[in-house]
């Protein structure tokens, strides 16, 4: 009885803890979460805009680079952040690439294109050997890289360790891409056995070239529009397997061109983002601003692409992150991010330094030399909205280059004028010592020396338009050298002129404030129909900053490099004294009367 009572009692305690648990058995399956998809990750790292630095230094300060944000520069610096983040990422997939304009932008760069040019000597240029120790994955050529031809551009080509792209400069005579359009890579995430990746890079450069460096590339090479570009081969880039798409491209994304409309769009990252299905994601350039993240929404397909922009010189590197699952054998992104990072917060590469500091040093060594003694030191901080001696010292040359040129011919009974532009507002000849670094520091483009022929009533026009870089300020409002100038114009694109007199009013409308202009040292008028000669830099000339009148045949074309002729007439004159080339001009005024 014990027995079989205990046995019955151990039967009812067991369906009772049966039937006490049953329910929370039943609700488990309802509960249980479902099975995660596994992830993989990518991250693309992008620079833009490096310009030919280096080393993080200022070659017309000959001092360690500084700025108000205390920002730095150059491909070390940006070496030092890569080599951290692919330690960091040991194992999984990092692709780096560049979105351009390399070599062109410091003394280093312009020594070893027009000094010691790497077409005759076969030295390696110095961004291939900095770049090439980054072991890049891909660049595209930016706008600067056709400034010094196409022998100097194919030379640095063939000295880099990875690809450069370029879509849509295309061979005038075939059509046929004139560059690698894109790459696909294909990488693993992940370490043994871990899944592959196809990541299609496709490089466009910027159709501004055909404007710029119309001298280098008329007759050999087109500039297709960036976006009808991306149309066509991002689509082939997918039919060939590429699991993800990210375009480098050489424009800025404000949708607005610095030459008017004659030719695609210079800065269309974002339309293109819109416009062309199956991108993920654009670096992009050429613009110098910092855009850490931001997402366009395709017009098509609703689908996000993540864009961003690295600042210029080396300032920033992109992080683009990606996470990826794969389903039913394809690939699909499930995240993106991307942010800035600065490179002031590491030290310059080793490695970088010690492969580029042999040129380094006779760049310095080259920028260095004295080549006159000014009288007084002359600044351009001014040279905005002030005529400046320091500015006439550019024009002055210009005119007596041309007037030499031009003895004896067709123009030579024309009056010479001369156009240019305030480049740096920090350039400074100091007073006794003038050095290469010193001129190169007023002088910062590697533009050539042209020459036109303009009526006054073209000119007129011009400084029409050159007039609208200031803010309109009724008489009588306080003035403020700071904000005098419209921020959508640069300074670059505001020019001044030698050779006539003349007032610019800041409290009329833009279009009316030539309120004066007459012939030098006189009070006649400047007849529409009187011609003349005017000295002009070769951007200017080809259409860059879309003034008008000035794109028309050359009288004088050349090809001497405007920085290099200031060089030589202040190594020929010894002296660089205001009393020699300053005449003032042109004012600023309101109602008639001087703003300064």
């Amino acid at each position: 009885m014990t027995s079989s009572s205990g046995a019955s009692r151990r039967q009812v305690l067991a369906v009772a803890a049966a039937a006490a648990t049953a329910p929370l058995l039943a609700a488990a399956p309802a509960e249980a979460k479902p099975k995660q998809p596994k992830t993989w990750d990518l991250t693309i790292l992008g620079t833009s805009d490096t310009h030919g630095n280096v080393y993080n230094w200022d070659y017309y300060k000959d001092a360690e680079f500084d700025d108000s944000k205390h920002n730095d520069v150059g491909v070390a610096k940006l070496a030092t952040l890569v080599n951290q983040i692919r330690a960091e990422r040991k194992g999984r997939a990092t692709l780096v690439l560049d979105a351009g304009d390399t070599i062109q932008g410091t003394p280093l760069a312009t020594y070893y294109a027009k000094q010691e040019p790497i077409t005759s000597t076969g030295e390696t240029h110095p961004m291939a050997r900095a770049m090439n120790i980054l072991k890049y994955d891909a660049v595209t050529l930016g706008n600067h890289e056709f400034n010094y031809g196409l022998p100097l551009l194919a030379t640095w080509i063939e000295q880099l360790g990875f690809p450069a792209l370029a879509a849509n400069a295309l061979n005038a005579k075939t059509g046929k891409p004139a560059f690698l359009p894109y790459v696909i890579k294909e990488v693993k995430l992940g370490g043994h056995g871990a899944p592959k990746l196809r990541v299609g890079i496709l490089g466009l450069t910027n159709p501004g070239v055909a404007i710029w460096d119309k001298g280098n590339v008329e007759g050999r090479l087109v500039f297709a529009d960036m976006v009808a570009t991306a149309a066509k081969w991002v689509p082939e880039m997918r039919r060939r397997g590429a699991d993800l798409v990210v375009i480098s491209a050489h424009g800025g994304d404000s949708g607005t061109s610095s030459y008017g409309p004659e030719l695609p769009n210079e800065n269309p990252t974002a339309l293109i983002a819109e416009q062309v299905p199956g991108i993920d994601a654009i670096l992009f350039g050429h613009a110098h601003n910092e855009v850490p993240e931001k997402f366009v929404t395709n017009l098509t397909t609703g689908e996000r692409v993540l864009t961003s922009e690295p600042s210029k010189w080396g300032q920033r590197l992109t992080r683009m992150d990606f996470t990826l699952t794969r389903e039913k054998g394809r690939w699909r992104v499930t995240a993106k991010s991307a942010t800035t990072l600065n490179t002031n917060t590491v030290v310059e590469d080793p490695a970088v330094l010690a492969a580029v500091r042999g040129q380094h040093t006779k760049t310095v060594e080259y920028v260095n030399r004295v080549v006159a003694q000014s009288s007084v030191e002359l600044s351009a901080a001014e040279s905005r909205y002030k005529d400046t001696p320091i500015l006439d010292f550019i024009n002055h040359v210009q005119t007596e280059v041309v007037t030499e040129a031009l003895a004896g011919g067709e123009y030579a009974g024309l009056p010479v004028l001369s156009i240019a532009a305030p480049f740096s507002r920090t350039a400074v000849f100091p007073q006794g010592d003038v050095r290469i670094r010193d001129v190169a520091g007023l002088y910062v483009y590697d533009n050539t020396l042209e020459a036109v022929v303009l009526t006054g009533a073209e000119v007129k026009a011009y400084l029409e338009y050159s007039a609208k870089y200031f803010v309109t300020l009724p008489a009588g409002a306080p003035v403020n050298p700071e904000t005098i100038s419209d921020p959508a114009v640069p300074d670059y694109n505001y020019d001044v002129f030698s050779g006539v007199d003349y007032d610019i009013d800041i409290a009329k409308p833009v279009g009316q404030r030539i309120t004066r202009l007459v012939l030098a040292g006189t009070d006649t008028p400047v007849a529409a129909d009187a011609r003349f000669v005017v000295a002009v830099n070769n951007y200017r000339r080809s259409g860059g900053g879309n003034f008008p009148g000035i794109v028309k045949p050359q009288v004088y074309n050349a090809q001497q490099e405007i920085r290099q002729l200031l060089i030589d007439w202040a190594q020929a004159k010894g002296v660089i004294d205001p009393a020699d080339f300053f005449v003032p001009n042109w004012k600023l005024v309101r109602d008639g009367v001087p703003v300064f």
